[in-house]
């Protein structure tokens, strides 16, 4: 495969491809020792980083070492789950020199950048700072997959699982529905589906299947809309601060199982739910919510009451911003050592507590190719402001062709045609039709 280049990649529109999609062409300008490439999907029901790395281990490590060499690393490690061992072997036959295969436990949070790098590193990233402030770069594997065609992105992959027929992961042009994207997965066996994108932990309730697949879509989790996950992400804040405020008895479990708080960071959960009750905006209890990473851990799991901690901190996290408050402090690296290794949640014990046993926990990659009709390409599909339309009502495209780009001096990606057709809306979305 040719050498990637800064520019390339650029013009290709890669983007971290499973969260909020950074632009990776930005990413790669840094100099590291270190790339790790992001392959420990602890987000429950998701399988499409393994099964990426199952079928295309060879364009995967490709784009890792082409990633490697753009940053300067000495060393690049791959994150996985130790148990998946079938693809660790595999991969073994096929690493480049200079890479090595760091074995993940089967827990929540593992993939979070700031766990992995401290897991592969043993260091660990300060409060609100990146990977790169410890000498490290993290992608994704299909960020690497991507880097590795050289091809403008116009497909996505994503795991398709919960109540559904036949848990799958797909491959498909970028811009097509939820509703056919789920309809590849024998369609919802339950009678009022509904969908959380991106994952149960972090992702976000969706109930309109018209929404498109973006770049940055990695996983649909299909429930009922009777579910108790779905009445958690359906709860209004002014509910959430009144049973938080009433029901909190300040036990610290939340902040005992808080990753970034094992890590040695200034954030204690229980410390944000006691601010319900109290004005506390200007101490340093409430600043630390500003380095929660939103893992939801502290409500999903940790909270024997059901209350909701994450939000809270969040809600903190917001206001903090807007007000431009800041608190640069150091991580207690005593607390890692102390307790991070015996505090970890297994993904098995989070998946009942979840009420996600009934569902197959798999997602094997389906072959099937799907041509739509129609797409549907939102101009904001990465970090930064929506980009710019290139073409106009009445344009013809081919698949590949630029639709927009990001604004002079702005912050995004390159978006282009996921398929051949007509151009017949130009608005927040680009849409084309066959």
């Amino acid at each position: 495969m040719p050498a990637a280049t800064i520019e390339a990649i650029a013009s290709c529109g890669v983007v971290g491809a499973g969260g909020a999609g950074f632009p990776t062409h930005v990413k790669l300008r840094a100099q590291a020792e270190i790339i790790i490439l992001n392959a420990a999907e602890c987000e429950p029901l998701l399988h499409k980083d393994k099964e990426m790395l199952r079928a295309y281990p060879d364009e995967v490590l490709a784009g890792l070492n082409q990633a490697c060499q753009l940053v300067g690393a000495r060393e690049a490690v791959i994150g996985i789950k130790y148990k998946y061992h079938d693809v660790i072997e595999t991969l073994r036959t096929k690493l480049h020199p200079q890479m090595r295969i760091a074995e993940l436990t089967d827990t929540y949070p593992t993939g979070d950048e700031f766990v992995l790098v401290y897991d592969v590193t043993g260091k660990i990233i300060p409060p609100g700072k990146i990977p790169l402030a410890v000498g490290t770069v993290v992608i994704n594997v299909e960020t690497a997959y991507n880097i590795a065609r050289g091809v403008p992105v116009t497909e996505k992959f994503l795991t398709i699982a919960g109540a559904v027929n036949n848990p799958t992961t797909i491959r498909v042009p970028v811009g097509i529905t939820y509703r056919e994207a789920i309809d590849m997965a024998g369609g919802a066996n339950v009678p009022n589906p509904v969908t959380i994108s991106g994952g149960v932990m972090m992702g976000r309730l969706v109930t309109d299947f018209n929404e498109p697949i973006t770049k940055t879509t990695g996983g649909l989790i299909v429930l009922n809309d009777d579910h108790q996950l779905v009445q958690r992400y359906t709860r209004s804040w002014k509910a959430i601060a009144r049973i938080g405020a009433s029901a909190c008895d300040q036990c610290s479990f939340c902040t005992e199982l808080c990753p970034r708080y094992l890590l040695g960071h200034p954030i204690e959960p229980h410390r944000a739910m006691r601010s319900l009750e109290f004005s506390m905006n200007g101490e340093a209890n409430v600043m630390g919510t500003q380095f929660c990473c939103e893992c939801n851990l502290c409500s999903m799991m940790s909270c024997p009451e059901d209350l909701d901690p994450k939000n809270v901190c969040t809600q903190n996290k917001r206001r903090l911003a807007d007000e431009g408050k800041r608190w640069d402090v150091e991580a207690n690296p005593v607390r890692a050592k102390l307790h991070f290794e015996n505090r970890r949640v297994p993904v098995s014990r989070l998946i009942r507590k979840l009420g996600l046993t009934p569902f197959e926990n798999k997602g094997p990659l389906n072959g099937e190719t799907l041509k739509p009709k129609r797409v549907t390409l939102p101009l904001k599909q990465h970090v930064g402001p929506p980009d710019e339309p290139t073409v106009s009502v009445g344009d013809r495209v081919k698949a590949g062709d630029v639709v927009a780009k990001p604004a002079q001096g702005q912050l995004g990606a390159v978006i282009h045609a996921s398929i051949a057709g007509k151009i017949t809306q130009v608005a927040d979305a680009i849409v084309i039709e066959a």
